[in-house]
């Protein structure tokens, strides 16, 4: 998905060096959006986070909006592009299933789950009052869902996971899990639970 603010930011720096990384600045901005979520988040907590001067942020970007929608398809490309390389290592559908439940899980316990996803925190608090944003939302979890339907018909054909579920009913089924542990994980919970519900999760799928 390609971000209005990187081609707003490439059309005003077009024929200008670049002053910084704009994507290792997105990486720090999308921190504190997790935190603190988008209202409650300044300008000025962005230039902190993203160690810039606010001159240099107004260069690449139109306002705090624009950094918040760069930031958003930055991370969801970032985690995407994170996913699909540890999928590469698994030889059958039910492991690549596996893995990303895993995946999930290991952003969903102590310090990183307590920072909260930006899916969950963008769909809860602006996808209601934002219809570019509640586009934003609904490709990305759709993409997942997508995923996790592909992920399971690859089971059900060599023969990992059982030819009896429903595969499109489980695979939103997972979606629901997936960003349930996203909101759990806020609450500050163990890495042993998270893997318990990776474990009982996977039961579905015999």
């Amino acid at each position: 998905m390609s971000s209005p603010a990187f081609s707003s930011a490439a059309s005003r720096s077009r024929g200008r060096p670049r002053e910084f990384d704009i994507d290792a600045a997105l990486d720090k901005s999308v921190r504190i959006f997790r935190e603190r979520g988008y209202h409650a988040t300044s300008i000025a907590d962005l230039t902190q986070a993203m160690e810039l001067a606010s001159g240099s942020v107004y260069k690449a970007f139109k306002d705090k909006r624009a950094v918040f929608l760069a930031a958003f398809d930055r991370e969801g490309r970032r985690r995407r592009e994170q996913l699909l390389r540890l999928l590469e290592s698994a030889k059958s559908g039910w492991e690549r299933m596996r893995l990303t439940l895993t995946f999930i899980a290991e952003s969903s316990y102590g310090v990183e789950g307590k920072r909260g996803c930006l899916i969950v925190g963008t769909a809860a608090e602006l996808a209601t009052f934002d219809a570019e944003v509640a586009q934003r939302v609904t490709a990305t979890l759709r993409q997942t869902e997508t995923l996790m339907v592909d992920l399971i018909r690859q089971g059900q054909t060599d023969g990992s996971i059982s030819t009896g579920i429903d595969n499109k009913v489980t695979a939103r089924v997972m979606l629901c899990l997936l960003q349930g542990m996203r909101v759990i994980g806020k609450t500050g919970r163990s890495r042993q639970e998270m893997m318990a519900v990776v474990d009982g999760a996977m039961k579905l799928l015999h």
